[in-house]
């Protein structure tokens, strides 16, 4: 059986740390791009809080609740096979205190996720702590956190080498099975991963983490002219169904939809 048709669990990203392999991963919020992203070999699938931006055209993540974590992740599990499915903890999710963040990463492995992800380090090393302890898988994310942009002042590259390390180091030390790098200087994005044990997955930190994730819609072109210069287009599926939406509307005006062989 080839290694990758395997089912990808925590002890895998290890193992691929270990032999020098890339960890893929991408965001899916339902199940026919979950399905397909599945089928197309990708190791992990992140039930992003970007779905705040991307599906419901918020300008930030703070709207994204509990309740809608829980129901694309419900969504994204039913579709999902071989990949390891990981939920993001939303904005308020984990602040307040261990019961708060156990009962919501909880709600979350109900669902179907095999891990949740939550952003921080320092100030999170206790929480990682807390739920690795009762048995629940965590991804770490440091650097530019998506919930913190206020405190940055905006969507801006975080070049502080010395606290970016300490947050990172707290993640792994907390027991963290594997850690998000966003938003960073590519040197620092090295240094931080030969320093850590557990992998490290980049987006918008260069060429030297130990895999990569983005956005789906941004792969696919779906999201405007919105595009972070450390996005890549694999394809533009906003073309392609602008076109198919004409010509149905086309072919209903004129009569041509539908024949008589799409009747009963």
């Amino acid at each position: 059986m080839d290694a990758r048709a395997k089912k990808v669990t925590v002890r895998t990203l290890r193992a691929m740390k270990e032999a020098g392999e890339r960890i893929t991963m991408l965001t899916a919020y339902d199940f026919p791009f979950a399905e397909i992203m599945d089928e197309a070999g990708v190791d992990v699938i992140l039930v992003g809080d970007s779905v705040g931006y991307v599906v419901q055209g918020g300008r930030d993540s703070f709207r994204v609740t509990m309740d809608q974590m829980a129901y694309h992740t419900g969504m994204v599990a039913r579709a999902r096979k071989r990949a390891l499915l990981v939920a993001d903890m939303p904005f308020l999710s984990f602040q307040v205190s261990d019961e708060e963040t156990i009962r919501n990463a909880g709600r979350l492995i109900a669902e179907g996720a095999e891990a949740v992800k939550l952003e921080g380090g320092t100030a999170v090393e206790g929480r990682i702590r807390r739920l690795t302890e009762i048995g629940l898988p965590v991804m770490g994310h440091v650097g530019l956190t998506p919930q913190s942009v206020n405190a940055f002042g905006g969507f801006v590259p975080q070049r502080d080498e010395e606290r970016i390390m300490a947050d990172a180091r707290a993640v792994e030390r907390g027991g963290a099975f594997s850690i998000v790098l966003e938003g960073m200087p590519e040197a620092i994005a090295q240094k931080v991963t030969a320093a850590l044990a557990i992998p490290t997955i980049g987006i918008g930190a260069g060429r030297f983490c130990g895999g990569q994730v983005l956005v789906m819609h941004d792969v696919l072109g779906l999201c405007g002219h919105l595009r972070p210069r450390f996005v890549k287009v694999y394809d533009n599926l906003a073309e392609s169904a602008r076109a198919a939406f004409g010509a149905f509307v086309s072919e209903v005006r004129a009569g041509q939809f539908p024949e008589e062989k799409h009747g009963y």
